[in-house]
């Protein structure tokens, strides 16, 4: 596209052939792992709304790296499934561009640790180009980010760098733990005229959960109970969602009460449930994958301290990755939180 190119935004259409013939969207219930989920999510994005497009390293016929995007170029064609160059830098920075002229780019990075190079252009232009024209501008750029650990790979392939865009006043940033959070949310970041980065925890994209394609979704950054319980409470997002509910069933067997809270959105954070939470329990734990120095951690703990003091029956512990680079493969479940560290810190707060 050119300077001198006046097409409408919504003239970018799809050149598949199914694209006369696309069915409505989806109803009912299925059983779906996260990755299909997004997949299918962002292909009801790209139904509703010709303006949204997609780029990434080798998201069109390859469908990327853990093939969440496959099927899109066939059914859209490649003028919205686009295949770039490898410049993490430039994939943003052209996704800048097109939202200014109206588009909904949907970009992918392909593993967390390589969203770095782009880190000058998502935290000192798309951060703050909103801001910087007093909101005359929209960036309705959603960054999917495939994150975290548990996949035994290598350094920059397993990294959980979330704090840094939370920590970037204009960013939206969001996770989601489940299948059907995927499918709902994936769609609301679209949606947004803000910048969304979406960490997509890579651990859980292959276990299945069901997806209610009528459901009335949860607002976008809206912190849920997903387990009940009386004891303590235990905080997390993305795949330490599913850590914290297998350390619930192992001290539900002991005889603790745990209740588990999914955050789902870093930023903002919505704090309500985790206080009304911890004004039932008295005790918090807050787990996740990222080194816990200076991260999404410390925030909740120091938020709770502040706001909640009286309510609390013991100090907010904290249950993160050690203060390293990623190690190798071979040692990362001593690296990662488990639900025995989880326990530990449990025990710890019952201990007051």
């Amino acid at each position: 596209m050119t300077d001198t190119d006046t097409r409408p935004a919504a003239s970018v259409t799809g050149t598949g052939d199914s694209d006369a013939t696309a069915p409505a969207r989806r109803t009912g219930t299925e059983s779906l792992p996260l990755g299909k989920a997004i997949n299918a999510g962002l292909r009801q994005a790209m139904l509703d709304d010709p303006k949204v497009l997609m780029m990434g390293e080798d998201i069109g016929p390859l469908g990327g790296v853990f093939r969440v995007t496959e099927g899109l170029i066939q059914e859209f064609g490649d003028k919205r499934v686009l295949d770039t160059p490898l410049a993490e830098s430039g994939i943003v920075g052209t996704a800048i561009g097109l939202a200014m002229r109206g588009y909904r780019p949907v970009i992918e990075i392909q593993f967390d640790g390589f969203i770095f190079p782009a880190f000058d252009q998502i935290t000192t232009q798309l951060a703050r180009m909103r801001n910087r024209h007093e909101g005359g501008v929209t960036m309705p750029v959603v960054i999917r980010v495939p994150y975290g650990g548990h996949i035994g790979s290598i350094e920059h392939h397993q990294e959980s760098p979330e704090a840094y865009f939370a920590h970037t006043p204009g960013l939206r940033v969001v996770s989601p733990s489940t299948p059907n959070d995927a499918y709902w949310m994936i769609q609301q970041a679209i949606r947004s005229d803000d910048p969304v980065l979406f960490f997509e925890p890579k651990s859980r994209y292959w276990p299945k959960g069901v997806v209610d394609f009528d459901s009335q979704p949860t607002p976008l950054h809206a912190t849920r109970v997903v387990r009940q319980g009386t004891d303590v409470t235990v905080v997390g997002h993305g795949a330490m969602v599913t850590t914290l509910l297998e350390a619930a069933d192992i001290a539900a067997e002991e005889g603790t009460s745990l209740e588990v809270i999914d955050i789902r959105s870093i930023s903002p954070l919505d704090y309500g449930p985790i206080l009304s939470s911890v004004e039932k329990t008295g005790r918090l734990v807050v787990a996740q994958e990222a080194s816990g120095f200076v991260s999404v951690g410390s925030e909740i703990a120091a938020t709770v301290a502040e706001r909640a003091f009286y309510l609390l029956q013991a100090p907010v512990l904290r249950v993160s990755s050690y203060d390293t680079p990623f190690p190798p493969a071979a040692v990362e479940t001593q690296f990662l939180p488990s639900p025995d560290r989880v326990l530990e810190a449990v025990d710890r707060a019952l201990a007051y």
